[in-house]
């Protein structure tokens, strides 16, 4: 039995060392979200931090910011999903598919 012991401890051990890589890898991972047909543009990586916030100088209407703020909103979420569909693919390419708790699936 202690056997099967140090050999899943192994394996936890190899696991733990695949979850930090990939999570190395996330962050270096680059998706996009926009609306406005492109006017609103929010880049995010793969562990769903926002980078970067991109406004064409023509959406800027200060008679309309709520129109801004809604197409900011939109691009924002937008690239959170996309790096919450990139994030979800590593954990289910590490995880071999099983439903482990504590993982975000």
């Amino acid at each position: 039995m202690a056997k099967g012991l140090g050999d899943l401890m192994k394996q936890m051990q190899a696991m733990q060392a695949k979850m930090e890589q990939m999570q190395e890898e996330l962050a270096e991972k680059r998706v996009e979200g926009s609306s406005g047909g492109g006017m609103v543009r929010v880049i995010a990586n793969g562990k769903q931090e926002i980078l970067e916030i991109k406004i064409d100088p023509e959406v800027v209407n200060p008679e309309d910011v709520a129109m801004l703020e809604e197409l900011v909103l939109a691009a924002v979420n937008q690239a959170k999903e996309k790096a919450a569909e990139v994030q979800m693919e590593g954990l289910s390419g590490l995880t071999g598919g099983m439903k482990i708790p504590g993982l975000p699936f």
